[in-house]
C-alpha cells in the first residue's frame, strides 16, 4: 500500500473511532467528511459500514495488543510493567476511543479480548504473589479497578500526557489496592 493510501486509511479509522465514540450511528459519509475525504474513497476500502466498524475494532485491538506487549507484563518489574501498560492503554484509549462492547458478538474479537484480559489477570496475580497488591480483595476486584482507573485517567486527565496520566493512575492504584 502506498504511503498516502496508508495515511488515508489510518485517518479514516481513527476519525471513525472518534466519531463513533460520540455517536454510534455515525455514517460513512460523516466519517469520510471528518477525515477530509470523499465517501467513495472510504467505500473503496470498505464495502459496508459494518466492514468499517470491524476494521476500527480490529485496529483498536491491534493497538491494545502492542501496548500489552510493550509493557512486558510477565518480564519487567511489576511497577514498571504496570506503568508501561497504563501509559500504553491510555494512549490507545485516546487514539481509539470507541468501545469494543458493540462487537462482543464477533467471535474473533471476543477471543482476542479474552486473551488480553487473561494476560492482565496473570500479571495482577504475579503482582499479588510478589506482595505488591493485597491478597485479601474479592476475586476480580483488582482487575475491575484497574480497568475503571484506565477509563478515568483517559477521560478525566486530558491535560496530562499519557505518561503523566499513568503516573497518577499507578500511584492511585498501588496505594488503593497495594499492601497496607
Amino acid at each position: 500500500m502506498r504511503a498516502d493510501a496508508a495515511r488515508n486509511l489510518e485517518a479514516v479509522l481513527t476519525t471513525g473511532a472518534r466519531l463513533l465514540a460520540d455517536d454510534p450511528s455515525a455514517s460513512i459519509a460523516a466519517i469520510a467528511a471528518a477525515a477530509g475525504m470523499d465517501r467513495r474513497t472510504v467505500y473503496r476500502h470498505f464495502a459496508s459500514r459494518e466492514d468499517l466498524l470491524a476494521a476500527i475494532y480490529q485496529a483498536r485491538l491491534d493497538a491494545i495488543e502492542r501496548a500489552s506487549e510493550a509493557a512486558r507484563l510477565l518480564e519487567a518489574p511489576v511497577a514498571v510493567a504496570l506503568h508501561r501498560y497504563a501509559e500504553g492503554i491510555i494512549e490507545v484509549n485516546r487514539t481509539w476511543p470507541v468501545e469494543l462492547g458493540r462487537m462482543r458478538a464477533d467471535e474473533t474479537i471476543r477471543e482476542r479480548r479474552g486473551r488480553l484480559i487473561e494476560q492482565v489477570d496473570v500479571f495482577l496475580q504475579r503482582a499479588t504473589d510478589e506482595g505488591l497488591l493485597r491478597a485479601d480483595l474479592p476475586a476480580g476486584w483488582a482487575s475491575a479497578l484497574l480497568q475503571q482507573l484506565l477509563h478515568l485517567a483517559t477521560a478525566q486527565l486530558p491535560s496530562l500526557d499519557a505518561g503523566q496520566a499513568a503516573d497518577v493512575l499507578v500511584k492511585t492504584y498501588l496505594r488503593g489496592v497495594g499492601r497496607a
